[in-house]
């Protein structure tokens, strides 16, 4: 068990009712984290209640907890280490109501202690948050908690602006940590570092030295069981709102006070409210073929599994600088980079033929994947006779640190984090209603759908989306080990 500093878990012990507790995340995502958090030390004290709707008593959440652990956990527990976390489980189905929920709290507080800590985490659909938010009300479980939202919160403005104001009906926004696993990953937060404790890069980050930046999350994955969920949501909603934005936000944002939650928060809010509307003439919608035949899809369905787009954020820094954002579903590869092209010299006086510019701008790239990894590519000279220039790349790992077994999932540093009651990552009631006003313009006018084969990059569109430009996957080189910059 490794030693874990000071400071970075709670101090108190955490009681956690989740919602949704049958469901894929809590088997993929939730209880994996939340056994790791506890078995390694990270929470002192922890106990779950599982809540849905499935009738099912303590004993079959565990073999359930147990199930999830045995599929999805990459630390698979030792019987002690099970009979551990297991003593910490409950269960209330929510057909018994408030009395049963408020009742299993108390159990659990007596073993936990006065001073444990209690953090709500709703982990179901959107038209099942609000119901929750009630039960828990009922229940006398609002005071003195904190509650975690799931993505998608709203369709459009006026859904975030109605579910903000009931939400905040019981909770205030202290207490509220809408949750973007994005900006969890270990990566997002390393462009921080890289931006704001390195001299070489903050003077360049700017529309001086910077042509344009791709924000790309291509997925091969297809739908699986969430076509009737996707069919009300699609790509942009599922994807740009709650994630491509936030991750722009990030890396767009000025320099904030400090690394606190409410400096940061301004930050990022600020580079929303400078960003301008949408325009539908910039927005590449496309449906992969097949998509009308999966099952719970309306034959004649618009919805689109793929969005490419251009906007732009009109103020001092950026000004003039195109962000590109593509995703989409069924796509040729799965990756999730950010890729800034930086200005190319004014004037070349290297020969005909050289090889300078043959292979685009210069990149700094960032692979958001959970191994953390940044290139930086440039021109430079091929061994031997003549002047003959060819891409290279300078490239780090987070394995090459010898830390990648330090590194913390996307949803455990995000539960972590609500625990101790720090919303630097999580997202505002001001910032989603900001974006879901910029997108007014295309959620009204939306451009058709274009169709594209599985296993391609998207519609033909997409290239002159970009144009003079050029996308940056698929990549030209690879990274050290195989993989791609």
């Amino acid at each position: 068990m490794s030693k874990i500093p000071p400071g970075v878990g709670p101090r108190h012990p955490q009681l956690v009712v989740l919602f949704g507790a049958t469901g894929d995340l809590a088997a993929r995502k939730l209880l994996p984290g939340l056994f790791h958090l506890s078995n390694a030390g990270f929470i002192p004290g922890c106990r779950i209640i599982g809540v849905s709707l499935d009738a099912l008593d303590a004993d079959g959440f565990r073999a359930v907890a147990r199930q999830a652990l045995d599929e999805h956990s990459t630390r698979k527990p030792t019987a002690d280490e099970w009979q551990r976390f297991a003593a910490g489980l409950d269960y209330v189905p929510l057909a018994s109501g408030a009395p049963a929920l408020t009742a299993a709290v108390e159990r659990a507080r007596q073993i936990l202690g006065d001073d444990c800590r209690l953090l709500h985490y709703l982990s179901v659909p959107p038209n099942a948050a609000l119901p929750a938010v009630r039960l828990l009300a009922d229940a006398g479980l609002v005071a003195q908690s904190r509650i975690i939202m799931e993505k998608p919160f709203g369709t459009d403005l006026a859904s975030a602006v109605s579910l903000n104001t009931r939400l905040h009906d019981f909770f205030t926004e202290q207490q509220i940590f809408r949750i973007d696993h994005f900006l969890g990953k270990e990566p997002a937060q390393n462009i921080l570092a890289f931006r704001f404790a390195n001299g070489l890069f903050e003077p360049i980050w700017n529309r001086n030295f910077i042509d344009h930046v791709q924000i790309d999350v291509p997925e091969t994955l297809g739908l699986g069981k969430r076509s009737a969920f996707y069919e009300q949501t699609g790509a942009y909603r599922d994807m740009v709102v709650t994630h491509l934005f936030q991750i722009l936000g990030f890396m767009a944002m000025e320099p904030p006070t400090s690394l606190e939650p409410q400096p940061i928060s301004e930050e990022k809010n600020k580079v929303f409210r400078s960003m301008l509307p949408l325009e539908p003439a910039h927005v590449v919608r496309g449906q992969y073929a097949g998509y009308r035949n999966e099952e719970g899809v309306d034959p004649a369905s618009e919805t689109e599994t793929f969005i490419a787009l251009k906007c732009s954020i009109d103020n001092w820094r950026w000004a003039g600088v195109p962000f590109y954002l593509r995703t989409g579903k069924r796509l040729a590869e799965g990756q999730r980079i950010i890729s800034i092209a930086f200005r190319e010299p004014p004037k070349s006086m290297f020969p005909a033929g050289s090889g300078v510019g043959a292979q685009g701008p210069d990149h700094l790239t960032f692979d958001l994947a959970d191994a953390s990894k940044v290139s930086l590519s440039f021109y430079g000279k091929r061994p031997g006779p003549g002047m003959r220039l060819d891409k290279l790349s300078l490239q780090f790992a987070m394995d090459d640190t010898g830390l990648i077994g330090e590194v913390l999932e996307a949803y455990e540093r995000l539960i972590l984090d609500a625990m101790r009651g720090d919303h630097t990552l999580f997202t505002t009631a001001e910032g989603i209603e900001r974006l879901w006003q910029v997108s007014a313009p295309l959620l009204e006018n939306p451009p058709p759908v274009r169709f594209y084969e599985p296993g391609s990059w998207g519609p033909k569109a997409i290239h002159q989306l970009v144009a003079p430009h050029a996308w940056r996957l698929p990549f030209e080189r690879a990274w050290r080990g195989g993989r791609k910059p």
